[in-house]
């Protein structure tokens, strides 16, 4: 739990060095080391801390008292020592158990060691980095170990993350070692001091502490504005997210700014209205804006001597929620009685609430404080009291999710997400600085789910392009916001056209948008004639030209208006050249066998005359001295190919161009040559002595059809290969023939075309010719049902080099030969049942071996089958250990197995001493062969005889199976003294009613002395119901009990002796002494009367005594000698002597003078008190009237 400080916010001093405890034993009470003084920090900037092996004594400092809390943490500049010196000082904390969790870590740090290397302390220069090291062995951790750095006791440093901290965490694999670094970039002195850094990891625990020293230069200490004891640290500022540790008793930074006027914060608050009193509070960083309202009030205040009070309380406290406060008021006189209350109602001592009494000092604890116990306190002694304020604080709402900056387009719908700490927290967003006020009628609306919190903008514009931040009250956040108009796509762009004179001109395009345009020429507008018509529909643009004529060629080019995207086209009217390709038959073809020269002349035809351009897949082929290579003519153009390859087949295009236009062919080259080699062959069956190879036609037939194919093979061994065949194979597949089984063999292809032979194919994957097995042996019938059919069978006695695969198992029906395969895939195993067959036919039955190499010879059954199931009379096979008495214990499982034979599947019956089994608490559950019978938590009850029937048809067999479960016995019934002579008594009792269903094994007997009542065992395992006591003390008086016992053990109780038995000494004899009655009779009397009592109206209200009397007194309620009786608005109890009557919301009308009544038979009593009802009020009532600030209350007595 955070130790509550003063109303700093988030900044927070290290724990300062604190001196020697005096007295050890009340370290716990207090919650942090105490400050140096004033005068002294000014000099030092900041407290050194402490070395690692002290910080324990620093964690804790005791003052005089324990009842003295721990000394405000920071205090503004200017307030120095006067306002440690007065006893009214505004500045309070309550306590935490810091210390003792900073214990509690120090002792696990010693059990667990995570760290392979510990950051060391160092020193840095002003505006200098440094950086600190820890490393943690992963080893043994299955997860990545949680690592915090904290600076002093308790200030986390992962909030502080910024541009002067940073925080980075690497893991390397080959040595398993994470590596956590903390890196503070420019420090500043107020730096400098103690920082701790911890690491968990499931039950594993350990931290370090290192010093940190910030060269400084000497100065002086700016003036700070009060306020900065409200303020967050860097909030609104650039620099937020500074680590701004040291609060105000250490000497900031002051960033230079513009120069602006000095603005009184509390001037502002002196004059501005109540309604603007949190609009001030957020524009100038004001987080704790009612203890500012009430020290504004108590500036004015003269303070007065007090006679009940030698030290009154502090005039306001402020703790985190969650924490601990204390609040002390010391006494002028011991003896007056003190009163503690909250929003005037009395506190009532309880485990939130803790009074102490400390000499003249009264002590009054808060216990883990809520946000509902910020409120008024105040105490009453005598006619005095002196009151308070307590402000519980939480912690401030940090963006934990950072604004990110987004790009859109005109009238999209744009969402600005970030996330904040705390559910449903107040933040505010702006734009370029100026808030954003949602409404009903703006673009802009703000959307909160849990902790998101998402910026909603209908509609975007460019005037919606800015800089958009949302502050909290912890941090803030911004990002930029860019809108533009959409990108426009152009969908069908415009082509560049080529057409003849004459004919018509269309020019196309079509964007995504629907916009207007304009059309331009060589640069100039383009304007409609009867001839020149503008189309625009939609998104799509023409320009149509009819008949073409020369002037219209030109560059035309289409402008989108608001963009700066231009479509271009061209176009070009032309009287094409011709080609003449008479001379090379219908498909254009040219074939050439690789390796000769070929020189294709194409006659041409144009003027004034064509320039020729050959190409072949968009590579054009240029004049010169190449291998391939054009020669132009004015009436004809050659292509030349010297010495014509493989590659040089494909389709070559003559392109011709001159003034009028262009003209276009193809002409299709053949090379033929020898054929690529077929890819290698698959060897699809194998035989004994004979394969079947299967291959593919090559991908390349070298131009020419494949006439035919040559097969070669070898020994896989061998290096030497076979032709197989001497005239051309037309098929692609063969049956070599001929080889030995059990050796492997390689076969390759070669192709053959009208040009040659290819090169031979990759070799085939290894094969070796294989047999069938041999028939499988002793196919027997396992068992016959009325549908089914089981088989076995014994496995082939020759195997072979193939081996074996499975099994294929038919049948067919008497009569007929048509098998049925009964199996779908092979069967490893040597037994099969055919299912789904009629009742009453009759089957044949074979079974084949299958390998590689295919499927044995059948193996048939000698003689058709029955498909008829064989009757077995039933038979139960109970185990040994169940012939006897099975017994259990209380509580234990019972799992019973049973097997049994019988066909057809019998059926079972299990019955309890004659009666069905109760299923819902005994687990039944049958399969074919066996019965289990299962109870998960056995009881008494299921002790008893178990009958199991299993049934054939008209075959019954019967068992029994008897089940005790046994528990512990109860106690004797009855003990008795049956003599005392000497040291020896005689006991006797008589055997228990219960005794746990099972026999009892003995008894054992305890003795006590009636002085102290300790129980001795004196006698254990014994089974008879009498015995003697002997060796007793002379003078001592005993007491004796008895526990039964059995198999399970002792009974959980003893039956004592009602008696005593007096080991007395000789010849002294005891009397009792006689006692008289005592009159406990009482007349009533109030041992605490009732006080006059304050209420606030509309919260109830109740009043309290206590009353003593025999007999028990009645009591009675009045108000103005009224009785008070059915009254709703009245709840009367009565506890113990304690009566309290509880007004329920009163009004003014329910002050006046209360009585307590209190009547028995030996008197009546009365008493009084008086209750005024009390109304508040804010704000200004009418004119002329005091005016009170927001949070303040007025009291009036009417």
């Amino acid at each position: 739990m955070p130790e509550p400080t003063k109303k700093e916010e988030n900044e927070v001093l290290a724990p300062a060095p604190a001196p020697a405890p005096e007295e050890p034993n009340k370290e716990k009470e207090a919650g942090t080391a105490p400050a140096k003084e004033p005068n002294k920090e000014k000099e030092a900037g900041t407290a050194p801390a402490k070395e690692p092996n002290k910080e324990k004594e620093a964690g804790t400092s005791p003052g005089k008292d324990e009842e003295d809390a721990s000394p405000p943490v920071a205090l503004p500049p200017g307030l120095g020592s006067r306002a440690l010196e007065r006893k009214d000082s505004e500045w309070s904390i309550g306590e935490s158990p810091a210390g003792e969790e900073q214990d509690k870590q120090n002792a696990n740090s010693q059990l667990s060691t995570l760290f392979v290397e510990k950051p060391q302390g160092g020193s840095v220069k002003v505006g200098e980095n440094i950086t600190f090291i820890a490393k943690v062995q992963a080893e043994d951790l299955l997860r990545k170990p949680t690592i915090k750095w904290f600076k002093g006791k308790w200030m986390d440093l992962a909030s502080k993350a910024g541009k002067h901290l940073q925080l980075k965490e690497t893991f390397e694999r080959h040595s398993r070692v994470y590596t956590f670094e903390m890196q503070i970039i420019k420090a500043k002195e107020n730096y400098a001091g103690n920082y701790r850094c911890e690491v968990t990891y499931k039950d594993k625990f350990d931290s370090c502490s290192f010093d940190l020293e910030v060269h400084e230069s000497t100065g002086t200490t700016p003036n700070i504005d009060i306020r900065s004891a409200f303020k967050r640290s860097g909030e609104g500022q650039d620099d937020a997210g500074e680590l701004d540790f040291s609060g105000l008793l250490k000497r900031r930074e002051v960033k230079q700014q513009e120069e602006q006027p000095e603005v009184d914060v509390w001037e502002l608050l002196k004059n501005a209205k109540p309604s603007e009193y949190e609009k001030i509070a957020f524009q100038y960083g004001i987080t704790d804006l009612r203890g500012m309202l009430k020290r504004l009030k108590r500036m004015r205040r003269v303070e007065k001597k007090s006679a009940a009070f030698a030290r009154i309380l502090d005039p306001a406290y402020q703790v985190d929620k969650g924490g601990r406060v204390r609040f002390v008021v010391e006494l002028a006189d011991p003896k007056l009685e003190v009163k503690w209350y909250k929003n005037g109602q009395e506190i009532r001592p309880s485990t939130k609430y803790i009074f102490e009494h400390k000499g003249c000092e009264r002590i009054m604890f808060i216990n883990n404080c809520v946000l509902t116990d910020d409120s008024e306190y105040y105490v009453t002694a005598g006619d005095e009291k002196c009151s308070t304020e307590l402000f519980v604080r939480e912690p401030p709402v940090m963006v934990t999710k950072q604004l990110e900056d987004t790009k859109a387009y005109c009238g999209e719908r744009v969402e600005l997400e970030c996330e904040v700490s705390e559910d449903d927290a107040n933040v505010k967003w702006f734009k370029n600085g100026e808030e954003i006020i949602p409404g009903p009628k703006s673009r802009y609306h703000i959307k909160v789910e849990g902790k998101k919190h998402i910026l909603v903008i209908e509609g975007a514009t460019k005037a919606d392009t800015a800089e958009y931040s949302v502050m909290t009250t912890g941090g803030q956040s911004s990002a930029k916001l860019s809108v533009d108009l959409k990108p426009l796509k152009i969908l069908t762009p415009l082509t560049d056209q080529t057409v003849n004179l004459g004919k018509e001109i269309c020019l196309k395009c079509e964007v995504s948008e629907n916009i207007t345009g304009k059309w331009t020429k060589n640069g100039l507008p383009v304007q409609e004639s009867d001839r020149l018509k503008i189309v625009h529909k939609g998104r799509i643009h023409k320009l149509v030209i009819a008949n073409a004529l020369v002037e219209d060629e030109g560059d035309y080019v289409f402008t989108p208006d608001a963009y700066s995207v231009t479509l271009p086209a061209k176009v070009h009217v032309i009287d094409p050249p011709k080609i003449n390709l008479d001379g090379l038959g219908d498909d254009n073809t040219v074939t050439v066998i690789a390796g000769n020269k070929l020189r294709l002349e194409i006659p041409i035809s144009g003027e004034p005359p064509p320039k020729a351009i050959w190409s072949r897949a968009d590579k054009a082929i240029m004049e010169g001295s190449g291998r391939i290579r054009a020669e132009n003519y004015p009436d004809s153009t050659t292509l030349v190919i010297d010495i014509a390859e493989k590659d040089d087949s494909g389709v070559y295009h003559i392109n011709l161009k001159n003034e009028a236009g262009e003209a276009h062919a193809s002409i299709k080259i053949k090379v033929v040559d020898i054929p690529d080699p077929p890819v290698a062959p698959n060897v699809t069956d194998v035989g004994d002595d004979w394969c079947v190879v299967t291959w593919e036609p090559p991908v390349y037939d070298g131009g020419s059809p494949i006439l035919g194919y040559f097969i070669e093979r070898k020994k896989k061994q061998s290096s030497r290969w076979m032709r197989l065949n001497f005239d051309l194979c037309k098929e692609t597949i063969f049956e070599p023939k001929k080889m030995i089984e059990g050796v492997a063999y390689e076969v390759r292809i070669f192709a053959v075309n009208a040009v040659g032979i290819s090169k031979p194919s990759m070799p085939s994957k290894p094969f070796v010719p294989l047999a069938v097995t041999s028939p499988p042996t002793l196919l027997t019938v396992d068992s016959v049902t009325d549908t089914t059919v089981t088989m076995k069978w014994r496995p082939p006695d020759q195997i072979g080099a193939a081996g074996l695969d499975g099994y294929v198992l038919e049948y067919c029906f008497e009569g007929t030969d048509d098998w049925i395969v009964a199996n779908t895939e092979l069967i490893e195993k040597t037994k099969f049942t055919i299912t789904g067959l009629p009742t009453d036919s009759r089957i044949f039955v074979r079974v084949k071996a299958v390998n590689a190499a295919g499927a044995s010879e059948p193996k048939y059954y000698s003689q058709p089958i029955l498909v008829k199931e064989i009757i077995e009379p039933p038979k139960i096979r109970i185990p040994r250990h169940l012939k006897q008495t099975y017994i259990r214990r209380v509580g234990e499982a019972i799992n019973l197995v049973i097997p049994f034979q019988g066909k057809p599947r019998p059926e079972l019956i299990w019955t309890k001493d004659g009666a069905p089994i109760d299923k819902n608490q005994i687990n039944i559950r049958n399969s074919e062969t066996d019965t289990i019978v299962f109870i998960r938590k056995a009881e008494r009850s299921h002790s008893g005889k178990y009958d199991l029937q299993v049934k054939v048809e008209k075959f019954v067999e019967t068992a029994s199976i008897d089940i005790r479960v046994i528990d512990r016995p109860g106690p004797p019934q009855l003990v008795k003294i049956e003599d005392v002579w000497g040291e020896n008594v005689a006991l006797s009792w008589t055997p228990p009613r219960d005794d746990g269903n099972t026999a009892i094994t003995g008894y054992t007997i305890q003795k006590a002395d009636k002085k102290s009542m300790e129980w001795f065992t004196v006698i254990e395992h014994y089974h008879r119901t009498s015995a003697t006591i002997t060796e007793l003390v002379i003078g001592n008086e005993y007491y004796f009990r008895v526990f039964a016992e059995n198999m399970c053990g002792l009974s959980e109780d003893a039956t004592m002796t009602k008696e005593s038995a007096v080991i007395a000494k000789d010849g002294k004899i005891y009397k009792n002494p006689v006692y008289e009655d005592f009159d406990f009779t009482e007349a009533p009397m109030f041992t605490q009367p009732l006080v006059n009592t304050y209420a606030v109206a509309g919260y109830n209200a109740t009043l309290n005594c206590s009353v003593r009397g025999n007999p028990k007194p009645k009591i009675t309620w009045m108000k103005n000698k009224v009785a008070i009786k059915d009254d709703p608005r009245y709840r009367m109890f009565s506890n113990q002597g304690v009566c309290t009557l509880e007004i329920r919301k009163p009004s003014p009308y329910d002050g006046g003078t209360y009585c307590c009544q209190a009547v028995n038979d030996l008197g009546t009593v009365e008493i009084e008190c008086k209750l005024e009802v009390k109304v508040i009020y804010q704000g200004v009532n009418s004119p002329g009237q005091p005016v009170f600030l927001e949070g303040q209350q007025q009291v009036l007595q009417l």
